[in-house]
């Protein structure tokens, strides 16, 4: 008994110690990965074990949120922990991350970690040289806006989406916008025309054929290593360009589906791809002994592609897709894992977003909360210690005309269509938002109108240049 009683003791003092040093910090993202696309909300047919494994050993949100119904907004809140129509990036392809702006890379390297970016940027260009991608180049320069320049030592990075088999590839005389079947040889096809670049501006080719989501974390996990074998502390972002469109999937995965159209096929492989490299990356890390104090999120930067039953994207019970400010366009998978501090197995719905990671990194390492500009997102520590029930502070979006309200039980929704009265929906109720109570509930809408009016108000100073 006394030698168990020592173990124990032991086990919980370096349970204790790990938590007392600096965490390293791992951000993975998927792209217009639906909230029904993965195992851990219910998905039947698309195989995702490692990210269920990860569910499994740490928490799950019911309600995490994208900061934006589409990619580059919500990429800039979360390095930001701000509404993205604060810092000009209030879509796709528009705006750069600014220098005024203090990214989480920023302010990391201040704290004694390396940082790294591996997979999709999207907020700005990567060169000012040559053509790329969708802005890249002479015509773009004005929004040249690398990671390098914003904080991160090491990059693997492209400005925007590329094919998620074979990234750099499209088979010659195949202009799909959704997917096509892989090519064996680099002379059946055409460049793809979006580039890898790294931290000295140069194009990467080397290791860029087979799934892009190994591709990614073939440069991640290097990084990882040896920032563990220096004993240093580091930060990486892992945002993987699948599902988006092109999806392609290699033939071992496209088999796993081939009783599915061959669209589906590559877009259900390419998931399962995608989370082979989860896995390896969780495997990694405790090889590594870096497991149990890496803080590891994981989200989609908004809701899946297409209209619903065209597409084989899913947002589950949820109404609205990608471009949409209903749930199913900002409500995405979201799962966090530190076996150091969170008790593996837990749920919680509290609202999150993915501006709470800012805030929420800054407070574990004792940072003092950034008070000269506005920020949107919360510290969830208190939720990781299982002390925070409700958020009680309301999370505000605006995209493309369309608003909305979103706190720990109502929804106030603007859907920019039509003038006059927004909608009200009660998200504990009714998380399909099938039943609008604005009618019934005229002094709670009025309410949350007046509130939502405000912070957009705030958004407006933000962009005017107040906050610098």
């Amino acid at each position: 008994m006394k030698r168990l009683l020592c173990l124990i003791t032991t086990a919980l003092g370096l349970a204790g110690a790990l938590a007392s040093e600096k965490p390293n910090i791992v951000l993975i993202m998927c792209d217009d990965l639906g909230w029904g696309d993965v195992g851990f909300n219910g998905n039947k047919v698309i195989r995702t074990p490692h990210l269920d494994a990860m569910a499994k050993g740490g928490m799950k949100f019911n309600r995490f949120y994208a900061a934006a119904p589409v990619c580059s907004p919500t990429r800039g809140s979360c390095i930001t922990g701000r509404h993205p129509f604060r810092y000009g990036i209030p879509f796709a392809n528009s705006g750069h991350m600014k220098p005024e702006e203090l990214t989480l890379a920023e302010l990391l390297k201040k704290q004694g970690y390396t940082t790294g970016h591996f997979g999709k940027w999207h907020l700005g260009t990567l060169t000012k040289t040559v053509k790329d991608a969708n802005r890249g180049g002479p015509r773009g320069a004005k929004n040249y806006s690398p990671p390098q320049v914003n904080g991160f030592d090491i990059c693997f990075s492209t400005e925007s989406k590329v094919p998620t088999w074979d990234p750099l590839f499209r088979p010659k005389g195949n202009n799909s916008r959704q997917w096509w079947d892989p090519v064996a040889a680099a002379t059946d096809a055409n460049p793809y025309g979006t580039a890898y670049w790294n931290e000295h501006g140069e194009s990467v080719t080397e290791n860029t054929r087979g799934a892009n989501s190994r591709v990614i974390m073939d440069r991640a996990i290097p990084f990882i290593q040896k920032a563990t074998q220096a004993r240093q502390p580091f930060f990486s972002i892992i945002w993987f360009h699948t599902p988006h469109l092109p999806v392609v999937a290699g033939p071992r995965f496209m088999a796993m589906y081939k009783d599915h159209p061959k669209y589906a096929q590559h877009y259900y492989g390419c998931i399962t791809a995608m989370d082979e490299q989860v896995g390896r990356l969780r495997s990694e890390l405790r090889k590594l002994g870096a497991a149990e104090n890496t803080l590891l999120f994981f989200c989609s930067d908004n809701g899946p592609e297409g209209q619903t039953g065209k597409a084989p994207g899913s947002a589950g019970h949820l109404s609205g897709r990608k471009r949409s400010l209903l749930e199913g366009g900002i409500r995405v998978p979201g799962l966090v894992e530190w076996p150091a501090r969170i008790k593996p197995g837990r749920t919680t719905n509290v609202p999150c977003v993915t501006s709470d990671y800012l805030p929420t990194i800054l407070a574990l390492l004792g940072v003092e909360p950034i008070t000269d500009r506005p920020i949107d997102g919360i510290s969830l520590v208190p939720l990781f210690d299982g002390k925070l029930a409700k958020r009680g502070r309301p999370i505000g979006f605006e995209s493309k005309g369309q608003t909305a309200w979103i706190g720990d039980r109502y929804k106030l929704y603007y859907s920019g269509k039509a003038k006059g009265a927004p909608q009200l929906f009660d998200l504990i109720a009714d998380p399909s938002e099938k039943q609008d109570l604005a009618k019934r509930e005229p002094g709670l809408a009025k309410r949350l109108a007046k509130e939502l009016a405000a912070w957009q108000e705030s958004c407006r100073a933000s962009a005017a240049g107040r906050d610098y």
